[in-house]
């Protein structure tokens, strides 16, 4: 059930220890089918729309202002369409659409369903790094992530749509905006995330299994790109809601 709450309301700062996404390609007219009518899939070569999960160990996660002892640290596992959306105003931005969030925290459970509607469910993931190499793991389900960084001159994955990293890096997240609608008031929560120092460098996928993605039912889902991010701040600003545009 809706709250009122749940429309992020106050800003929220925290601290990225690492951000790994990877991002999955899968048949355009499939996502596009899954998404109400005020957002768009975001396309590759008219063929690919993607999804990405996000693997973020934050720290000090607050509402902006106070302390960081004040914050909670915690791993999330997000799950996201790229999706465009055309503001009242006739702006097109570019975005995320959450569809399921995971965490290791309870209280981050509850008080991000409280507060979002990112639809949090609470997990036993664990994030270790060995040598260079990172592995996510939640024992309850199999998913199983390993993963090291690479460089510009490594190859893409197997069967990626994507011809190089650069065209790559356009779906690598996360996007400035999210966007969460109210079908039933006609309105989009449009949250904006504020990040600095964003460089993202390619990563070497060495194990994905990712139980959540057959979930989704699409007919294909392929590995279509890995990123990550390391040691930056980030913040999201109060959310706030606009009427959709009805033509």
């Amino acid at each position: 059930m809706k709250t009122p709450l749940q429309r992020n309301p106050f800003a929220v700062e925290a601290w990225f220890d690492f951000s790994l996404t990877l991002t999955f390609a899968v048949p355009r007219e499939e996502l596009a089918a899954r998404l109400p009518l005020c957002l768009e899939a975001e396309t590759f070569d008219n063929r690919w729309a993607f999804l990405a999960v996000a693997l973020v160990q934050t720290r000090n996660l607050r509402p902006q202002g106070l302390p960081p002892f004040c914050g909670q640290d915690f791993l999330l596992a997000g799950y996201r369409h790229f999706v465009s959306y055309r503001t009242e105003d006739g702006r097109r931005l570019r975005g995320l659409q959450i569809i399921r969030s995971e965490t290791n925290r309870r209280t981050l459970a509850f008080f991000g369903n409280l507060l979002t509607p990112y639809h949090y469910t609470h997990r036993p993931l664990k994030m270790v790094i060995r040598d260079g190499v990172f592995e996510a793991t939640d024992e309850s389900n199999g998913l199983h992530i390993s993963a090291s960084p690479a460089d510009a001159q490594s190859p893409l994955p197997a069967n990626s749509p994507f011809p190089s990293w650069k065209e790559a890096r356009r779906f690598c997240g996360p996007l400035p905006f999210t966007f969460s609608p109210d079908e039933e008031r006609q309105r989009m929560l449009i949250i904006e995330g504020v990040r600095e120092q964003w460089k993202p460098s390619p990563l070497s996928v060495h194990a994905c299994n990712i139980p959540n993605l057959a979930h989704f039912g699409f007919t294909e889902t392929r590995l279509a790109c890995a990123f990550m991010v390391r040691d930056i701040p980030y913040h999201w600003k109060k959310g706030r809601y606009e009427r959709v545009r009805t033509t």
